[in-house]
């Protein structure tokens, strides 16, 4: 099929161009938000096509994949059809609601001829979806390898713009973890975290890393932490397992079904998460054996390979 997708969401669409299809990414001269194009920082393969807006007028399109809720006026006026009327449609929600847990209505909420696609139980279970079709479609990742060697004992985290984000991605929790290991906090606008939240620097050192080095550096930590109390599951979560890294985690939102007992440690008791991140810190051995576990269990359900058979299956039906 030919497929037309904007990119959005990195980790996410890396892992979906991946598939058998020919991908339609939308590209403009300024490679603003709508435009951005091919990845420059990620591997994709030649099956995605950059396409401006006006070839896209003239282009064969099987499908459209939307992602955002101005994509639905937006893919009408650049290729001259209407979403899930004139070309088969479906919205990717990335998202949990934010504007409250169980009565935010979903933006395509009145539509029924544009299912929606949620990446996670939780989220489905949440969003007031109306009279949308709904299904899931679970995280899929490629498996940057078993790659974890604890030689720091330190702890990972990985929160964009922690400093805005604030009690939403855990980050007035960091202290209480900081108190139990010395932080790596990897991700986009963390300078001046350490001092926002009081904290020396060597105790929270941040570190904004493109993704080829990324990896290689949560890898050497001894424990991957993960504060985050509400925001759809993270892949950096799933990623840290699938380095073969422990984890701790709070018990929110898909946590609980992401990281099985053996795996690492998720409660929503600080003080189960600050001990269990001083035990991995100080036991190399638990915490490699743990990281095994974690590894194991991530391969068995966010495979790649699953995420594109479903994704496969999905797109079938839709297109039927």
């Amino acid at each position: 099929m030919n497929v037309l997708i904007w990119h959005v969401h990195g980790s996410w669409i890396t892992a979906f161009v991946q598939g058998a299809h020919t991908y339609l990414v939308p590209v403009t001269p300024d490679r603003g938000p709508d435009g951005l194009g091919r990845a420059r920082t990620w591997d994709w393969p030649a099956a995605v096509r950059e396409l401006s807006p006006e070839q896209l007028r003239e282009a064969d399109i099987d499908l459209m994949v939307l992602q955002r809720p101005h994509e639905v006026e937006l893919a009408h006026r650049w290729t001259g059809r209407r979403p899930g009327r004139d070309v088969p449609a479906v919205y990717v929600e990335h998202n949990s609601p934010h504007e409250t847990p169980v009565d935010t209505r979903h933006p395509l909420a009145d539509r029924t001829d544009i299912p929606l696609v949620h990446v996670t139980h939780f989220n489905r279970l949440m969003w007031d979806n109306g009279r949308a079709p709904t299904t899931v479609v679970e995280h899929g990742i490629i498996d940057p390898g078993d790659r974890w060697t604890g030689a720091e004992q330190r702890a990972a985290v990985v929160v964009n713009e922690p400093v805005r984000r604030g009690r939403t991605t855990g980050t007035d929790l960091l202290p209480r973890f900081a108190a139990a290991a010395p932080l790596d906090v990897f991700g986009m606008r963390t300078d001046g975290l350490a001092r926002h939240l009081d904290l020396p620097p060597d105790r929270c050192r941040t570190r904004d890393l493109p993704q080829a080095e990324l990896h290689a550096a949560m890898a050497r930590c001894r424990v991957y932490v993960h504060p985050i109390r509400w925001t759809s599951l993270g892949l950096s979560l799933l990623e840290a397992m699938f380095l073969g890294m422990p984890v701790v985690a709070l018990d929110t939102t898909e946590v609980r079904e992401a990281v099985p007992e053996g795996a690492g440690v998720v409660s929503n008791r600080l003080e189960t998460l600050t001990d269990a991140v001083r035990a991995f810190v100080a036991d190399r051995d638990l915490a490699a054996r743990t990281g095994q576990e974690a590894r194991a269990a991530v391969q068995a359900r966010y495979g790649v390979k699953r995420f594109l058979d479903d994704w496969d299956q999905l797109l079938k039906e839709v297109t039927r």
